[in-house]
C-alpha cells in the first residue's frame, strides 16, 4: 500500500473514474493519503463526485509516472471520523480555503477491497492487493 501511495504522490495528479449511471466519469484528483493502515482519498460532499461514489463505490484510478503507469481499482468507503479528515487536510494544506475537517463538507474514503497494477511496456507488472 505504501508503494501505491508513494507512486500516486509522485504523480501528483491521477484520475478518479466513476459511474454516473452506466456514464463513466472522469475527472483530476490530487489527494492521496496513507494513515493508520488504510489509504485514503478525499472530496467534498458537495461534488458530483461524492454522489457517484455514494451510488456506486466501485472506483479505479490511473496515474502515470516516468513511462509506467498504476491502475487501481477499489471499493470506495467513506469514513465519518473526523481524525482521517484531519491527516489528509494537513498533508494538503493548499485545501484549507475549501475544506476543513469536521465542516460538513469534507469526506474521505478509504480504498477497500483494492487491485494496484503497476505496468510499463519494458517491464512485469507489479500487482499489490490490500
Amino acid at each position: 500500500m505504501q508503494r501505491v501511495c508513494d507512486f500516486l504522490k509522485k504523480a501528483k495528479t491521477y484520475y478518479l473514474a466513476t459511474d454516473d449511471n452506466g456514464q463513466p466519469r472522469v475527472r483530476p484528483f490530487g489527494t492521496i493519503d496513507l494513515f493508520e493502515g488504510k489509504l485514503y482519498i478525499q472530496t467534498g460532499r458537495k461534488k458530483d463526485c461524492y454522489r457517484q461514489i455514494k451510488e456506486n463505490p466501485q472506483i479505479e484510478i490511473c496515474a502515470v509516472v516516468d513511462g509506467d503507469w498504476i491502475r487501481v481499482t477499489a471499493k470506495a468507503v467513506e469514513n465519518l471520523a473526523i481524525e482521517p479528515e484531519k491527516h489528509m487536510l494537513e498533508a494538503y494544506p493548499s485545501l484549507a480555503s475549501m475544506y476543513q475537517p469536521g465542516d460538513g463538507n469534507t469526506v474521505v474514503f478509504s480504498l477497500e477491497n483494492a487491485t494496484a497494477t503497476i505496468s510499463s511496456f519494458t517491464k512485469e507488472p507489479v500487482v499489490i492487493q490490500w
